[in-house]
């Protein structure tokens, strides 16, 4: 059993997880826990502090000392463990999920199959911890290149994959060896708590892995700040990342920097049109269009351009919003602010010259009355400096440019500081070979919906972050190198 019990009609009083026990902190202040789909408090969540981030660090810096002598397969042992409680518990996790943060409870469910895979993945690395044996130029001598923890790492989390992105980099941490300290999302709080409440049966050493609450500014910034933090594995925006990249600085802590993306969508004329209008539609709709590598710009060839934008607007108008308990197509959008942000990008992006193809905007009358709902917005924008191109949306909106040939798409693609994600469609063999070295993106999906999956790399170029999670690159990131000189004379 977990320590919850969302009731509706009821606040949760949460707590944080510091030294294997629930605490309210060193602060009587809370947050409050919004359901979005409906504005009714569910939760309150303690108002954390440094005294609270630097508690959560003491403890887990201690337990670590213990957790790198366990042997690796061992370490995977357990955070498998945790995987098999979190996918034991699906339909009450996804619920959770879906309540706090307004997914479709169908897509919550993905997010938490997703939540063990990592732990799972995690798990399977615990016998690939290699070193190396060089040849010395000095005789009677080798040279040993060993890998070992960090020692102490803080986790932080975006709000649209609150469970998801905290196991992502949990799991390489503690097979790793290091100890964990997870800051929750001050909007989507009681998943990091839930993974939590299953540390103690996976048996997970205490204080080992430990959830604080609060807001970034302050415990998460005393956590980057705090002489114990070897390292900081964050998800989230750029601005967060740049304010993350400073206050490491003194320190000179380890970053690996999940930031924002701007995924450019190519569409040639010789790819399969309805094939690639239902993957636009997945890659910018889904969990209302609140994901990092989402379809954020079409670049459309002149071409397909009128019977692509039919189809796609025509979808995108057919997308069904409502209850995400009941699996509609979007659920509401995270919060008011949010919705208020969106607005405020189209007014600008058509301020700017672009046309609307499909009025969406926010949702407020009948069964919207409550909770923060928008409907899709598509454009048609001729200058690739609109602002609406330029700058991320992470919401229902994209906008469209046409394009004369794949050389001209390419360039346009490239026009942006990000460079997380990029999408190609086309049956061109020679084109797809020549895309990677084309466009200045991480991560480049060909003929497909966007998707990542645990083996392989995610990583952003520019301003998209630093580092990268999953795979074997993402596993070695949690583990520093140590030379050793084996002289035997």
């Amino acid at each position: 059993m977990t320590q919850f019990d969302i009731q509706p009609g009821q606040v949760f009083a949460a707590q944080m997880f510091i030294n294997g026990a629930w605490t309210s902190g060193s602060s009587a202040e809370v947050v409050e826990v919004e359901n979005p789909a409906n504005e009714e408090v569910i939760a309150t969540t303690p108002l954390g502090t440094a005294d609270d981030a630097a508690a959560g660090l003491e403890a887990a810096r201690d337990a670590q000392v213990l957790w790198a002598k366990v042997p690796a397969v061992e370490r995977g042992r357990v955070v498998r463990k945790l995987g098999e409680l979190i996918l034991a518990r699906t339909e009450e996790f996804a619920r959770l999920i879906t309540t706090e943060q307004g997914k479709p409870l169908d897509q919550a469910k993905g997010e938490v199959g997703a939540t063990a895979e990592f732990l799972f993945h995690a798990a399977d690395n615990a016998r690939r911890i290699e070193g190396d044996i060089l040849v010395s130029d000095n005789r009677n001598e080798e040279i040993h290149i060993r890998r070992h923890p960090y020692g102490v790492v803080v986790g932080l989390t975006s709000w649209n994959y609150p469970a998801a992105l905290a196991t992502r980099k949990l799991g390489p941490a503690l097979v790793a060896g290091n100890g964990f300290v997870l800051l929750a999302h001050e909007i989507t709080p009681l998943s990091g708590l839930y993974i939590a409440a299953l540390a103690e049966q996976a048996g997970i050493p205490k204080g080992l892995f430990n959830v604080v609450t609060g807001r970034g500014p302050v415990v998460g910034q005393a956590l980057v700040e705090h002489p114990i933090s070897a390292m900081v594995t964050m998800t989230g925006s750029n601005r967060a990342g740049r304010e993350i990249f400073r206050a490491g600085a003194d320190g000179m802590k380890v970053l690996r920097l999940e930031l924002g993306g701007k995924a450019p969508f190519i569409v040639l004329e010789d790819a399969d049109i309805d094939k690639a209008v239902e993957a636009a539609v997945v890659a910018r709709f889904t969990n209302c269009g609140q994901i990092c590598t989402c379809n954020e710009r079409m670049y459309l060839h002149q071409d397909i351009a009128d019977e692509f934008l039919e189809k796609f607007v025509a979808k995108a108008a057919a997308l069904t919003i409502g209850d995400p308990m009941t699996n509609p197509d979007m659920g509401p959008k995270v919060s008011g602010p949010e919705v208020d942000k969106i607005g405020s990008i189209v007014a600008a992006a058509v301020a700017e010259g672009a046309e609307v193809l499909l009025e969406g905007g926010a949702l407020t009358e009948g069964a919207y009355a409550k909770g923060h709902w928008i409907a899709p917005t598509v454009l048609e924008v001729k200058d690739n400096s609109n602002s609406v191109v330029q700058n991320e949306v992470f919401g229902p909106v994209v906008p469209a440019v046409r394009v004369g040939d794949f050389v001209e798409a390419l360039k346009l693609a490239n026009d942006t500081h990000f460079g997380l994600s990029a999408y190609l469609f086309t049956q061109n063999h020679r084109r797809i070979m020549q895309t990677p070295y084309a466009l200045n993106f991480g991560e480049i999906y060909v003929n497909r919906a966007n998707g990542e999956q645990v083996h392989a790399f995610h990583n952003g170029w520019g301003q998209s972050g630093l580092g990268g999670e999953d795979g074997k690159y993402g596993f070695d990131g949690y583990l520093r190198k140590q030379s050793l000189y084996m002289n035997w004379d």
